[in-house]
């Protein structure tokens, strides 16, 4: 008998319009919600993964990348609004460099290896509701962009929010936006059979995919890492970067004891008590980039010979229906992580890439940062440290954390980083022009709110 739950979610999402495929999946995946599952890997049930290969490693004829490149899409996960900071519409329509947003630099990175290489590359956007319109909007101003046959985006599906007690679809009169939810990253595979976009690629002759980001500007389009993946054979592979201690909350790969096979996990899928091994960088050396490739003709084949459901991990969030307000009902947010695929594919791979292919801007820290000298950017659109070590970055978030506290504290851009190791701001200062930081720069909470003359050197 059909839970009353899942009856209601799924009348829910027909009457929104939300396609078949995706209710199919959210069907699955409720199942496992109501028999209990809670997606949770345990370190007893996994092996770190110590060895994957090396690009630095890595020896491919140009010949062989360029006709990979040829065959390759680049997809760009593009849903996110950028909440966290303040905002309400695209998270990559915010400016980072002259003016240009991430959006901006991300076509020019595929503008330059089209001209370089003379594959066609075409970019596509998952979208969600909320950043279609202005996304759309924003690449109106570049419609070089656009390969024949092919659109330039397709959209997210989403899904009702489920009340942790009795498991029904959430009703918020209040906002009845807060009663849906996206399905996570993951639901990437899913998004891209029901919209068509799957078949239309491979019609068009594509043969890889190239996913990542958009609010990392360090995965820039590699006809590199595109002959490599195309020689190995694989189904999948994700690209990995070496553990720091400021790496701690990343998710990483590690080895099924079961059947060997390659899996993610990520925060969410690990106990409170077992966190002390997934923050430990020595024990889990690598983390997950989220930069990912795959063979569209076997994905296509794995989606439909599962009927959607590729069976990625449950990631069971429990949130309250309105965010800002924690009174408001608990509700389960049924996801997946989009790198949870690499365990469905046998034969699914990994390759360790330089850090300079992980720049994602979470934090007004991380902004500022890559406003700042400390990176160059390069003619390719891509970003890349400037000096040995990128300085640590550290805004009192009660008067940085929003962009729009954080761009009246800095009228005139960041300052000048690239002599910093290390700048800290407690309290509230607003940062003139040409001011350059040297060293450990700490500033301290004087009650008052402060302002640095145009052109101080602030000495650490």
């Amino acid at each position: 008998m059909t839970a009353p739950g899942l009856l209601a979610a799924q009348a829910k999402m027909r009457d929104a319009g939300v396609d078949q495929t995706a209710i199919d999946v959210f069907s699955h995946y409720f199942g496992e919600l109501e028999a209990g599952a809670t997606g949770l890997i345990l370190e007893d049930t996994i092996e770190p993964l110590t060895d994957p290969p090396l690009l630095a490693d890595v020896a491919i004829d140009e010949a062989a990348a360029n006709e990979a490149f040829a065959k390759t899409a680049i997809i760009r996960l593009n849903g996110g609004l950028g909440t966290s900071m303040g905002m309400d519409r695209a998270k990559s329509l915010l400016p980072v460099r002259d003016g240009k947003s991430f959006l901006d630099l991300i076509v020019e990175q595929v503008r330059h290896a089209r001209q370089a290489t003379g594959a066609p590359l075409p970019l596509i956007l998952m979208n969600s509701f909320r950043t279609q319109e202005d996304s759309l909007n924003a690449l109106s101003f570049h419609p070089d962009v656009a390969v024949d046959g092919l659109p330039v985006d397709f959209l997210q599906n989403q899904e009702p929010k489920l009340l942790v007690d009795g498991l029904m679809p959430v009703d918020w009169p209040a906002d009845p936006t807060l009663e849906w939810c996206p399905p996570g990253h993951g639901d990437i595979y899913t998004a891209l059979l029901g919209s068509g976009i799957l078949k239309a690629l491979l019609d068009a002759g594509f043969k890889y995919a190239a996913t990542g980001n958009s609010d990392n500007l360090g995965s820039v389009p590699s006809p590199t890492i595109a002959g490599w993946f195309a020689a190995s054979g694989a189904p999948y592979a994700a690209e990995l970067c070496p553990r720091t201690a400021a790496d701690r909350k990343g998710g990483h790969l590690a080895v099924r004891k079961s059947d060997g096979r390659l899996i993610l996990r990520d925060t969410a899928q690990t106990a409170p008590e077992e966190m002390h091994y997934f923050t430990d960088e020595f024990h889990h050396p690598y983390f997950h980039t989220n930069n990912l490739w795959f063979d569209l003709e076997k994905l296509y084949a794995a989606l439909t010979e599962r009927g959607a459901v590729l069976g990625l991990p449950l990631i069971r969030n429990v949130k309250n229906v309105d965010p800002t307000d924690g009174s408001s009902p608990e509700v389960f947010q049924i996801e997946t992580a989009m790198g949870a695929a690499i365990e469905v594919f046998e034969g699914a791979t990994s390759i360790v890439v330089g850090r300079d292919r992980f720049l994602p801007v979470k934090t007004t820290n991380d902004l500022l940062l890559l406003r700042s000298d400390a990176y160059d950017l390069g003619d390719d659109g891509g970003l890349r440290l400037a000096i040995d070590t990128a300085p640590l970055v550290d805004l009192d978030s009660r008067f940085y954390k929003t962009m729009a506290k954080f761009e009246a504290r800095f009228p005139y851009g960041a300052p000048s980083l690239r002599g910093a190791t290390s700048l800290t701001v407690k309290g509230d200062w607003t940062f003139g022009a040409g001011v350059v930081c040297r060293g450990d720069v700490r500033l301290e909470d004087t009650g008052s709110a402060e302002v640095i003359p145009d052109g101080t050197v602030l000495e650490g």
